[in-house]
């Protein structure tokens, strides 16, 4: 039986505003003024294998070469997204430099993209702020700075708000049929029914069902998930006597799923990878666990 994907939200997300229709749509969400855009006027530019752990983001979109979109989409709210987009803005101006040949090391300035960073939220969480600063990250003056905006929602019937909305209907049937076709035939029914995402479910429905089930169906993956996101929610509402003693169920957390994958022969550069996602670690931190607990 077809399970539905843990990452369904972010991968229809990254489906949908690539389709150049909808990827124009999104712009004018974010730029109502500039009536004038043309979907050639907006090259997508989202990165692959980013670094060399294989990270990627969810979309980038270029404007005429006049202004880089760099966006996330995220059911779990997550602070550390601003240096994740710092990241991915980093290697993103790399490859706009490596394109268009430009000499960093001449005396003339060279002209970029002007940024503009944002993240899509669509759990359950009231208190999102609508600003993340690279400076929440650390402590101090600093050097470097970025601002990502928090996008909840656009205006209604827009397109970013039906892709909003998408999730919570989707959300809905994954709590009343689990992670099954029923969840994936309802998810899309109930979109169709409510116009949301009309034009897209309709023409695409084998794209976006194959979407939405899953690659493995591994449940024991997905309890681990569960597991440490519900001991991350536990940690915030206690006291600071008990953070070491929550520490170490993340790090059990951690040493269970270096085992499990590693019998499952999963290779260990791809258990990395899993591991950076699964625990919200950096590339190097990730690899320093998988040394830590993979059996020789």
């Amino acid at each position: 039986m077809a399970e539905l994907r843990r990452t369904v939200k972010d991968s229809v997300f990254t489906y949908l505003f690539k389709q150049a229709e909808y990827t124009r749509q999104l712009y004018l969400v974010l730029h109502p003024e500039d009536t004038n855009v043309t979907e050639a006027d907006c090259k997508i530019v989202t990165l692959e294998n980013v670094l060399s752990t294989g990270l990627y983001n969810d979309l980038g979109i270029r404007v005429r070469n006049s202004l880089l979109l760099l966006m996330e989409a995220q059911s779990t709210f997550s602070v550390n997204i601003a240096l994740r987009l710092l990241l991915y803005l980093a290697e993103s101006y790399k490859e706009y430099v490596e394109e268009n040949k430009l000499d960093l090391y001449g005396g003339k300035a060279v002209t970029i993209p002007r940024p503009e960073l944002y993240v899509v939220y669509t759990g359950e969480r009231e208190d999102v702020p609508e600003v993340l600063h690279l400076s929440d990250l650390y402590q101090g003056p600093g050097g470097a700075e970025i601002e990502v905006k928090v996008l909840c929602g656009g205006r209604e019937g827009d397109i970013l708000s039906q892709y909003v909305l998408f999730c919570k209907i989707a959300d809905s049937c994954r709590r009343e049929y689990g992670r099954s076709q029923k969840a994936i035939d309802e998810t899309i029914r109930r979109c169709m029914e409510a116009g949301v995402l009309v034009p897209f479910l309709a023409s695409r429905k084998k794209e976006v069902q194959d979407i939405m089930v899953t690659l493995f169906d591994n449940q024991t993956i997905s309890e681990i998930h569960d597991y440490n996101i519900a001991l991350e929610a536990r940690r915030e509402g206690m006291q600071k006597g008990m953070q070491r003693g929550q520490q170490k169920g993340r790090e059990e957390g951690i040493r269970a799923a270096v085992s499990m994958l590693q019998e499952l022969s999963i290779d260990r550069e791809t258990v990395v990878q899993k591991l950076a996602v699964k625990f919200n670690l950096l590339p190097h931190a990730a690899e320093e666990k998988v040394a830590q607990y993979w059996v020789q």
